[in-house]
Parts: C-alpha cells; structure tokens; sequence
C-alpha cells in the first residue's frame, strides 16, 4: 500500500503527465454526459419501457461498445464505430489499391492524406447507418418518436453525424494531448461503463437463489483467470536472435551485440474478430430486414453460431498475420543493416525461416484467440447473465487488457524518464506497440 500511494505521488509531481491525465479524464467525462443526451422528439419514457427487452444478442453487444448510448437513442448513439469501419475500409484499400499503398509510403504526409479520406469515409459510413439506427429503434420502440416529418429525419440524421465526428475529435484530442490512444480509450470507457451494472445484476441474480454468493466468488477467479490469459496472449513472443557484424569506424567499434525480433503470438492484434464478428452480422442483418429469424446466425450463444465463429477467426488470424508481417522485407532490413539470424543464410533462407515460425507460432495463438472470443457463450450456458457474460471474453476483454496496458506503458515511461521506479516491483510493462517488430543495427 506504501508503494502504491508513493507510485501515485511521483505521477502527480511530474506536471506533464499531470496535466494530460486530467486532459484525458476531462474529455472522456464529456464523451459519458455526450452519451445521455437523446435526439429531440424522443419519448424517453416509451424507449426505456421498449428497450428493457432487447438489451442481449446483438444489439446488446453494439450498445455495450457505445457504453449505453445505443439503445438510449443519444446524439452519440453510433458512437465511434463509424469511423472504425472506415479505418478498415481504409486499410483493406491500402493493401490492394496501388493509390493508397503509395500514400502509405509517403511519411507524414501520406499519413496526414489518408487521415482525411478516413474523416470523410466515416461521414459518409454514418450517413448510411443513420437511417437505419433510427428505423431499428422505430420498429423496436413505436411510440418512442413524436415527431417522424422529414424535416425531423433530416435533423436527427445530421445530429448523429455531428455526433460521431464529435467523438472521433475527443479521440484525437485524447492521443494529442491526453493520455493513450483516444480512439482505443474511448472504446474502453464505453464498455466499462457497462460493467458495474452487469456486475449488480449478476450479484442479484445469485443472491436470488441462483447458487448464492459462493458461485458468484468461483465467477469472479474464472472471470481473474481469462483476464491474466489474455495478457499473456496480448504480450506473447518468440524472440529470434539477430547477431549483428563488427564494425571499427576510427577507434570505436560498432556492432558485434546480439538483438531480437520479438515475433508476437497475436500479430493480428483484435481485427480477426472485428472482421468474423462483422460477417456474422451480415445474414442476421438481412434476415432482419426480410423478417425472417435468421438461423444460427441469429443465436449468438448456440453451437454452430460459435463454431463458425472461431473457424472464421483462425482463418482471418492467419489472413491478418500475412498483411501485418512481411518476412522478406524483415530479412532485407537485417541484410541491409548487417544482421543476421545464427545459423541461417541471410536473405531468402532468413525470409523463410521468419515465415516457418510465423506460422508455427500463429495457430496456437490463433486457436487461444478463438478461444477467447466465444468465452462469453460458454459463461452464458453455464447460467452467467448475458451482459456479465460479455466481459468473460471476446473483442470486449481483448481491447480493456490492451488499452490498460498501453495506457500503463505510458505512465511508466513517463515515471522511468524522470528517474522514478516503474509501475512494478520488478519487471516492465509491455503494450502492444512495445513489440513492434523492428529491427535495429547493434551499436
């Protein structure tokens, strides 16, 4: 305990660190009031009656990632989700549009471009996705509209875009002068915000005789559990050794250090199940739309709706995993830099031997990530509420443990840099960008 407070003492003394925690606390205090605010013409009475009933499946995941806002009909009801499937368009675009590889290689500017063609893709993703928001929560919730004139469609339409650009801002703002990534925070308040709400209804639940309060503690080791293997699937390596040749420039000898290429277990990060869990929305979504049930695409805790699942995301894993890694070119940084692996011939024989452990090291990780991902049927089936059932796993788990390690990293090194101890004892935390695979010459 005298640590912890000695640890939180030395954060606050260092003014930098200081100010971009308030910064960020500020922004995301405005982010939570945002999600409050409904769209005028909204009967707030007759939506919280409706929605009382559709707060699992699908929807209840959506709204979990909007932190609430979803089935609140609020100005950020779509939250930032917009913009996160026009980053993915983006970045699908720039692995196979010749015009967006070249801006990719292009530095800051290049950056800077494809950072606007994002910003008009998420306007236009949430134009489209406006209308059929509202007409989702029409059909869900009739009398939760008093007003359905054109005007008033247009008005609300123009009001959910203002509000995701708003949102994307307060992201940005949060990476520039606040603390972690904006966008990745902002996700990760939006679903703890949901926590403590899931976590009474489960206490309820049980101490309403569905087991009682020692079930609820075996819940609480499991739920402990699946946290610390996610952690280690977020901070799993294979480090490869690179020996670096002897240079003598003057009196002064560079070189001759071995280095590594931390290889991560999960290159791939959550986009397998962004990707797999957006296809099996599509045919739950259509058969919406054509009033049909769906099938098993529809039953997000049965058996071949999660056995899809997974097969999907170990697919994708391995699709994701070749985009995110190139052998060659890590072979030809080595060459070029005068490294080697010990025992292999640089260039083609080093560019294969990365691509045999890449492989080999991807199916465990990419099995454990299925794993992860349909958790939260498995708590389900087991008699764990729904909205409680979520934090057992999935992309929800996997972006808290990420964004908390990243943001943690932060702190650290803002605490080792000013010659204070770290966050642990011993050892250093990782995020996920602490294992970028990049190799440099040993000096």
């Amino acid at each position: 305990m005298k640590r912890f407070l000695e640890t939180l003492r030395n954060i606050w003394t260092i003014d930098e660190l200081r100010q971009r925690i308030l910064v960020t606390l500020g922004l995301v205090l405005i982010y939570r009031l945002g999600s409050y605010v409904v769209l005028p013409g909204v009967n707030v009475d007759a939506l919280n009656d409706a929605k009382q009933g559709d707060a699992g499946g699908i929807v209840g995941l959506i709204n979990m990632f909007a932190g609430g806002a979803f089935l609140r009909a609020s100005i950020f009801g779509l939250g930032i989700m917009p913009y996160i499937t026009a980053s993915i368009i983006i970045q699908l675009l720039g692995m196979a549009v010749p015009y967006f590889q070249k801006m990719q290689r292009e530095g800051e500017s290049g950056r800077k471009k494809i950072n606007q063609y994002t910003r008009f893709l998420t306007i236009a993703v949430t134009a489209v996705q406006a209308p059929g928001y509202i007409a989702s929560i029409k059909s869900t919730a009739p009398g939760a509209f008093t007003d359905l004139s054109t005007i008033w469609w247009v008005q609300s339409i123009f009001i959910l875009i203002s509000g995701t650009m708003f949102v994307m801002w307060l992201g940005e703002r949060i990476t520039d002068k606040g603390l972690g990534n904006g966008i990745s925070l902002i996700i990760m308040i939006g679903i703890i915000s949901r926590l403590p709400f899931a976590f009474l209804s489960e206490i309820k639940s049980r101490t309403a005789g569905n087991g009682g309060l020692i079930i609820f503690l075996i819940e609480i080791v499991i739920l402990l559990l699946v946290i610390v293997g996610s952690i280690l699937l977020v901070q799993g390596t294979r480090r490869i050794p690179v020996q670096f040749a002897k240079k003598i420039v003057g009196n002064k000898q560079y070189g001759g250090v071995r280095q590594y290429i931390p290889l991560k277990v999960n290159a791939a990060g959550v986009m397998p199940i962004i990707f797999a869990q957006a296809i099996m929305f599509i045919p739950a979504a259509i058969s919406g739309f054509s009033g049909n049930s769906g099938g098993v695409f529809s039953e997000r805790y049965g058996f071949w709706y999660n056995f899809i699942f997974a097969i999907m995301i170990i697919l994708f894993t391995y699709f994701y995993t070749a985009i995110m890694v190139n052998p060659n070119q890590l072979a030809d940084d080595m060459k070029r830099n005068g490294g080697f692996v010990p025992g292999v011939k640089p260039g083609k024989k080093t560019a294969e031997f990365i691509d045999q452990v890449m492989s080999r090291i991807t199916l465990p990780g990419s099995i454990f990530l299925a794993g992860v991902a349909i958790m939260p049927s498995f708590a389900q089936k087991l008699g764990i509420n729904s909205s409680f059932a979520d934090f057992y796993g999935g992309t929800s788990l996997l972006i808290l443990v990420g964004v908390v390690l990243d943001t943690l990293q932060q702190i650290e090194t803002y605490l080792l840099n000013r010659h204070y101890d770290g966050l642990m004892k011993s050892g250093r935390i990782k995020g996920r960008g602490a294992n970028a695979m990049m190799v440099q010459q040993g000096q």
